[in-house]
């Protein structure tokens, strides 16, 4: 219940409907306003008037990022916490404490790499395709392991609740399938162990989405230039052939992210990533011709 002198103060009713009691002030003009014409801002609630007044005072550049912002998401994550980064880190370092078991290390190690001859019959007897995805697990020490798994935690604390679980491994798996498949056709023979193809699509794809969305992508080019840089360098025992590919499908996934954020593309953005898990399949259909 209000008292009489509550009642009787102006300031406690709303400027625009004044029978209707209020206590909550626009941080602009400080006026009492009504649930009905309060508007969420960076400051605080604003009225219908001052909403106006900020937009007419808005410049080209100021609108144009606002109607980036609007647009709808490819989802909108309800848990922010990135499960799926925690949990690929913690599988990867169960896989790498394994490793270091005498007698079995190596074991486990040799079963999981990557080693294209493994996928083709004909060649080597055996038919081994889970290493394409594996390779991601095994790493060849302990600063190999630690620096990819710290990539992928800053990276994934930021993207994963940005794209959803679903969406945000699956780019971590296409991006290591990418990473393998280039390794395929560019060392045929060169035994891979780890997860710089997957982190390296991470990077892709946040570059992409990040400049969809308007977001500043500069200081995150600067270091995907960097670290790309020193697969090429000699005596550096990297493999540029994964962090390329991984780079190239990461990107190519982001893409399809950005591209068919809404609800009505998300058949189409499925269908997308179908197509381009076969792609990726077919190329390895290439290496029989050259080594075979």
């Amino acid at each position: 219940m209000t008292t009489p002198d509550l009642s009787r103060n102006g300031d406690n009713f709303c400027y625009r409907h004044p029978d209707r009691q209020s206590f909550v002030l626009c941080q602009r003009c400080l006026r009492t306003i009504c649930p009905e014409c309060q508007t969420q801002a960076a400051v605080g609630v604003i009225c219908p008037e001052c909403l106006a007044d900020q937009r007419r005072a808005q410049t080209p550049a100021q609108r144009t990022a606002q109607r980036r912002w609007s647009r709808p998401r490819a989802v909108t994550a309800t848990d922010a916490r990135p499960v799926v980064t925690y949990a690929i880190i913690a599988v990867t370092a169960v896989a790498w404490l394994i490793g270091l078991i005498p007698g079995v290390g190596d074991m486990v190690q040799n079963a999981l790499l990557f080693w294209a001859p493994s996928l083709y019959p004909d060649l080597t007897g055996t038919f081994e395709p889970w290493r394409l995805f594996t390779a991601a697990l095994v790493h060849s020490g302990f600063w190999h392991i630690g620096l990819n798994m710290l990539a992928l935690w800053m990276i994934g604390r930021s993207l994963e609740p940005l794209l959803g679980r679903g969406r945000f491994l699956t780019l971590y798996l296409l991006s290591a399938l990418g990473g393998s498949v280039a390794v395929a056709l560019l060392s045929f023979t060169t035994p891979v162990v780890g997860a710089s193809g997957a982190i390296f699509g991470l990077f892709g794809a946040l570059i992409v989405i990040g400049r969809h969305i308007g977001a500043n992508i500069a200081g995150i080019a600067i270091i995907l230039a960097v670290n790309l840089a020193i697969g090429f360098i000699p005596g550096f025992n990297v493999s540029w052939q994964a962090h390329v590919g991984g780079l190239v499908v990461g990107a190519l996934v982001g893409l399809i992210y950005a591209r068919t954020r809404s609800v009505r593309r998300r058949a189409l953005q499925v269908w997308l990533l179908v197509a381009l898990t076969v792609v990726l399949f077919a190329l390895l259909l290439i290496p029989p011709a050259f080594y075979f």
